[in-house]
């Protein structure tokens, strides 16, 4: 009954990474040119994959998924926090904290069951290069991308509906530069016991058992790439792996860190937030450009295309 006469949140405002007026312009103008940096890169995948047909089987297919989800995770978080470095008021309505929080973890959840479907794909090319192509076919392959979606979904929904129903009557004070579960759960005034232990179980859960699957897919693949007589054919073999697996390290490292330690401390988590939203949507596309030669040359390939159409157009 208390809490019925209580005023609820209607807004909350966002500390951000710091209160110092020429701190924030020096982290607005890093966030937009990593911010626009995150969208030429990722696009420039995806626009490569896409028109050139070399390119259109299922690594492939998956990075441009990746790409998207790079683009879209970086794309709920930035421009809002771009905003927020301008303006005096730093507020953030509730629904759209709310809503914010369930696409970040929509889309992280999304990228967890996607990085683990990238390492399958890794693991039937190398542990069953014969049955490649039958088993990862077109259709497959669409179910697949098309579950790690639905699984994102489901894992967010079930994670931010119990932060969504807590009661928040003030302080409205965010101690971060965008709207998650733990620095949220604190501002609640009332008991927060279910939503941290569907928290802690829900993300706890899903990157644990995700980490645990990579590492059984990569433990079989190593295996199997030991066992190749020939070093030319070791190496080519650990070269189609390697990329996805230091990409894996790049984003699993910040959410471990985050989710699983034993205390929370906030102060670490926001540069680890930035990690995770920012700097690894960044460093994915120059991973994956750099490591891989097809990739390379089909940029090329397209950017001749350009040059030759735009010489044309001239004459």
């Amino acid at each position: 009954m208390a809490l019925r006469n209580e005023t609820r949140v209607t807004h909350f405002i966002l500390l951000g990474l710091s209160s110092n007026p020429d701190l924030q312009i020096i982290f607005f103008l890093l966030f937009l040119v990593m911010y626009l940096l995150i969208i030429v890169g990722n696009l420039l995948i995806m626009i490569t994959i896409y028109v050139d047909s070399q390119l259109h089987t299922p690594m492939y297919f998956f990075l441009c998924n990746l790409s998207f989800i790079d683009l879209s995770i970086s794309t709920v978080t930035v421009p809002r926090s771009l905003v927020l470095f301008l303006l005096q008021s730093k507020t953030i309505s509730f629904i759209d904290c709310m809503t914010q929080l369930f696409f970040l973890h929509f889309i992280g959840g999304t990228e967890c069951l996607h990085l683990v479907l990238m390492a399958y794909d890794r693991y039937v090319a190398i542990c069953n290069p014969l049955r490649y192509t039958t088993i990862m076919n077109r259709r497959v392959c669409l179910f697949l991308v098309a579950s790690t979606w639905a699984g994102g979904f489901i894992h967010s929904f079930s994670q931010s509906l119990p932060i969504i129903l807590l009661p928040f009557c003030g302080p409205n004070e965010l101690d971060h530069f965008l709207c998650d579960g733990q620095p949220l759960s604190l501002l609640a005034c009332s008991s927060t016991f279910i939503s941290e232990t569907v928290d802690m179980a829900n993300s706890g859960t899903l990157a644990l058992s995700c980490f645990l699957v990579l590492v059984i897919s990569y433990t079989y693949i190593i295996s199997t790439i030991l066992k190749i007589h020939s070093a030319e054919g070791r190496q080519k073999a650990f070269s189609t792996c390697a990329t996805h697996l230091l990409v894996v390290i790049l984003f699993y490292g910040p959410i471990v860190f985050i989710y699983m330690r034993p205390s929370v401390t906030f102060v670490v988590d926001k540069p680890l937030a930035v990690f995770y939203s920012i700097v690894t949507p960044l460093l994915n596309p120059i991973i994956y450009t750099l490591r891989n030669e097809k990739a390379r040359k089909a940029m090329k390939k397209l950017g001749g295309r350009k040059m030759s159409c735009f010489r044309k157009h001239i004459n």
